[in-house]
């Protein structure tokens, strides 16, 4: 069985990706949970991650670390997470490689911070991360959505890269309308989303300079 290791669900971005992904298709895994932040994180990751950084799945005596590494490794072993038809698929690798080396004025400014519910209006430069964003979601829902709520109609690889995103907006506010407004709903409706909320709710850490971040953000 597989082994995740993720950070703070309040906080790690880049464990929902993975963690979504396995709940998504009902794959089994065990969940080992390393906080953020603390004085001895960095030792505890390292134990477990080669960069040093979550999330990192185990699979027997196979490392995968990095969300995008582990996303293709769980490609490669169970089926659907891509879209089958070739057009398709390297639509939604582009996309989930856009969101995985970008939107950086985004990441910055609107955290992810599960505990945040607030309207913030967004800079420029973060008002075009959020343009492209939808307009790259009113993309695939109208050229590969057809056969479901998502992206290429069923969930997949890129939904996942996606699900960040979505809490987000929801964080503060970011509204959406038509396809994209749609999409947004679906991904925060999905199962599989809920349940990382419900355990992000049952979290009682606090990352002080994240969250003094966000604070003296909403401030400006």
């Amino acid at each position: 069985m597989y082994t995740l290791y993720i950070g703070n669900k309040n906080y790690s971005s880049w464990s929902l990706r993975a963690w979504v992904l396995l709940k998504a298709f009902g794959i089994p895994f065990n969940e080992q949970r390393i906080p953020l932040y603390e004085p001895d994180s960095s030792e505890r990751i390292r134990v477990h991650s080669p960069s040093g950084r979550l999330p990192c799945l185990h699979d027997g005596g196979t490392v995968v670390w990095d969300s995008l590494a582990i996303a293709e490794y769980l490609a490669e072993r169970h089926p659907s997470m891509w879209p089958g038809a070739a057009g398709a698929r390297a639509w939604a690798r582009s996309a989930s490689a856009e969101m995985h080396s970008g939107y950086g004025d985004l990441r910055n400014e609107f955290g992810m911070n599960l505990r945040v519910r607030e309207t913030r209006k967004a800079p420029p430069a973060v008002a075009n991360d959020i343009m492209r964003i939808a307009t790259l979601w009113r993309e695939g829902r109208e050229r590969f959505g057809q056969s479901g709520d998502f992206l290429c109609g069923a969930f997949g690889i890129v939904d996942a890269f996606y699900c960040p995103v979505a809490c987000r907006f929801a964080s503060y506010s970011v509204a959406l309308d038509g396809a994209a407004g749609a999409y947004h709903r679906a991904l925060l409706d999905l199962p599989a989303m809920r349940e990382w909320a419900e355990g992000a709710s049952r979290e009682t850490e606090h990352i002080p300079m994240l969250d003094r971040m966000m604070a003296q953000a909403q401030q400006q």
